[in-house]
């Protein structure tokens, strides 16, 4: 009767190892599913932090280099829009030392055009918490939680060539969605989260927008680079000359006077 029983476990075991990546592997026991929506030819990397419990007295010790108490999400862009999931535990003991996870952050990067070096990236944050404030929605019976961001290129020059160059800025979406100052991310309660999916879904704006105000004017067919005090002022903001403007460079090296069309 043993031996019978021992070995149906057996089979049961290499069965389930044989099936391991194809989803036969037990999700932790208390975690939840993140699901991050990517426009195209964006990527990040996350890191998701775990501190000792509230009302807990072990402490962690004071560490350089890694940290066995932080996980690290990755993932590479694609040049469409994605979907990438992660399986985030909500507990985790270290040194002996039971933790609880505390945030979750985003290091977010984008192309904005052919060279290595046209990127530019911003911070996604969500905070996860043992209660949330009163009034603020929690996790909904569907048991999938959505936080809605915006992302926006914001363009720029540099240099004494004023070469365009490209920030990102996300920010989060309320309810109806009207664009907020805080950056993209979102506030969880941490016990709702066991078994449940939070979605991150980050969308892009096509249309761009100057990075600070007062430096460029706004005509039909695109933006002008306002001249400033002379040609090499490379702040040159408008301070009220809405007629005098200055060339300046794109990426692919052209030199224009109206942004992004290049022709008036």
């Amino acid at each position: 009767m043993r031996r019978g029983f021992m070995l149906s476990v057996w089979r049961g075991l290499l069965v389930c190892g044989g099936l391991a990546v194809s989803g036969c592997a037990m999700k932790p026991a208390d975690s939840f599913t993140l699901e991050v929506d990517l426009p195209a030819n964006f990527r990040f990397k996350s890191d998701a932090a775990y501190r000792p419990a509230t009302g807990e007295t072990c402490t962690l010790p004071k560490r350089r280099g890694k940290r066995p108490e932080d996980k690290v999400f990755d993932t590479l862009g694609k040049p469409v829009a994605h979907r990438v999931s992660f399986e985030v535990p909500l507990t985790e003991r270290v040194d002996g030392c039971p933790l609880v996870l505390r945030s979750i952050t985003f290091d977010m990067y984008a192309k904005w055009g052919e060279r290595s070096t046209d990127i530019g990236g911003d911070f996604a944050f969500i905070n996860v918490l043992d209660r949330l404030e009163e009034g603020r929605a929690g996790m909904p019976e569907s048991g999938v939680q959505e936080l809605r961001g915006r992302c926006q290129w914001l363009f720029r020059t540099v240099g004494p060539l004023h070469a365009i160059r490209k920030i990102l800025k996300c920010n989060s979406l309320d309810g109806g969605g009207r664009l907020l100052k805080a950056r993209a991310g979102g506030v969880l309660q941490r016990d709702q989260l066991n078994g449940k999916n939070v979605r991150m879904v980050l969308e892009l704006m096509r249309e761009e927008r100057p990075y600070m105000g007062d430096n460029w004017v706004r005509f039909p067919q695109g933006w002008k680079r306002c001249f400033g005090k002379s040609q090499e002022d490379q702040f040159a903001f408008c301070r009220g000359n809405t007629t005098d403007f200055k060339p300046f460079k794109m990426p692919d090296g052209r030199e224009c006077m109206i942004y992004p069309t290049c022709t008036e």
